[in-house]
């Protein structure tokens, strides 16, 4: 790989947080790109408009509804909150990168590199929170069959020790942030700045490349195998209950493989693509410019539909477990008083309809995540 030249426009590949480049000796003419960067221009403010509109609804009531309630009662709680404001940290960077796709980086540097390492470290995040939730659901069940092996197991991965998984959690996504911090930089291309990883000739090839691989282990691979084997063994569980439990028994199995399936469908097509990216640095894969508009093109739309997974969360996860409805319902019930106590102590207002709400089993601490 050879260094970036700013007057050589076809030596930029677009990515917003991790710069691709190429150089096309076998070219006869250079490989120009102003359609793929046009493409980005209205393809991506609206694919980030609408991951920021619906995700922002979404993550925002689960916080506010845990913040409010203000006692995090489960492990479930914990993870759902960090994953929450890891959505939503993760989300307030597309207004950045909308802006850089359509404009180019108006900022300056110091905001590039900021923005840069809060997405990769966000991205990455919520990826890890999903394991942790995956192994918490399988643990549950396990300490409900008070199996002597697990329940250690269960002991080691307990609510007292809930912080400091998502400590470590939040410590690993920031190490694989790092790179973007110190390395993204503003570079003037193609007529505008654009806020780009430039990565120094030493580690052009293996570094780079060494680097797109840790971030798919641990933020896809990782992920997903434990999710694949906590939740078999949750549904293998399943399978085992009663006869007279099985409309609810299948109804769990159908969350679960909803769940593992959205983060197939979102994350794979992204992840299989930047593995391969990341190969093509090392052993010059591409070497038509077809070909690789066409890697550029497919890149913006997998990291969109990577994105969707954050305004999924919320459904997923915490409108789906019965302890954050019932925090919402508690909630509600809270602010239902506080108005009709307004109302007493101020008889002008009208009278308004009230509203009772079903707090049965309010004071259960489990989540059954539906199961």
């Amino acid at each position: 790989m050879t260094n970036m030249d700013p007057s050589e426009e076809f030596n930029y590949d677009y990515h917003e947080n991790i710069s691709f480049n190429f150089s096309y000796e076998d070219y006869p003419t250079p490989c120009r790109k102003g359609d793929i960067r046009s493409f980005a221009a209205v393809f991506l403010p609206i694919m980030y408009t609408m991951c920021l509109v619906v995700g922002l609804a979404g993550n925002a009531l689960v916080v506010a509804v845990y913040a409010y309630h203000k006692r995090l009662k489960t492990m479930m709680d914990v993870f759902l909150t960090h994953l929450a404001v890891a959505d939503l940290l993760l989300l307030f960077t597309l207004p950045f990168w909308a802006a850089d796709a359509a404009r180019g980086w108006e900022l300056g540097e110091v905001i590039c590199k900021i923005v840069s390492a809060c997405y990769t470290v966000n991205f990455t995040c919520c990826m890890l929170l999903l394991a942790c939730i995956s192994l918490d659901r399988y643990l549950a069940l396990a300490r409900a069959q008070r199996s002597d092996q697990r329940g250690r197991l269960g002991r080691m991965f307990s609510r007292r020790h809930c912080w400091k998984v998502c400590s470590v959690v939040w410590m690993i996504a920031f190490f694989l942030g790092v790179p973007d911090l110190v390395l993204s930089e503003v570079r003037w291309m193609s007529g505008r700045s654009i806020c780009l990883a430039i990565y120094p000739p030493s580690m052009a090839g293996g570094g780079k490349a060494a680097l797109e691989i840790v971030e798919v282990l641990l933020g896809f691979l990782l992920p997903l195998i434990v999710m694949v084997i906590c939740y078999c063994r949750v549904g293998w569980t399943l399978k085992e209950l009663p006869i007279e439990s099985r409309g609810k028994k299948w109804k769990a199995l159908r969350v679960l493989l909803i769940v593992v399936g959205v983060f197939v469908v979102t994350q794979l097509p992204y992840n299989v693509l930047k593995v391969y990216r990341a190969m093509d640095s090392v052993y010059i894969l591409v070497t038509h410019c077809g070909t690789s508009k066409s890697l550029d093109q497919a890149a913006q739309v997998t990291e969109g539909l990577a994105l969707t997974h954050c305004c999924l969360n919320p459904i997923l996860y915490a409108f789906m477990g019965s302890s954050f409805r019932q925090h919402m319902m508690k909630v509600a019930k809270k602010i239902g008083e506080r108005k009709r106590k307004r109302r007493r102590e101020n008889p002008a207002v009208e009278e308004g309809i009230e509203m009772s709400f079903n707090t049965q089993n309010a004071s259960q601490e489990t989540n059954t995540f539906s199961i």
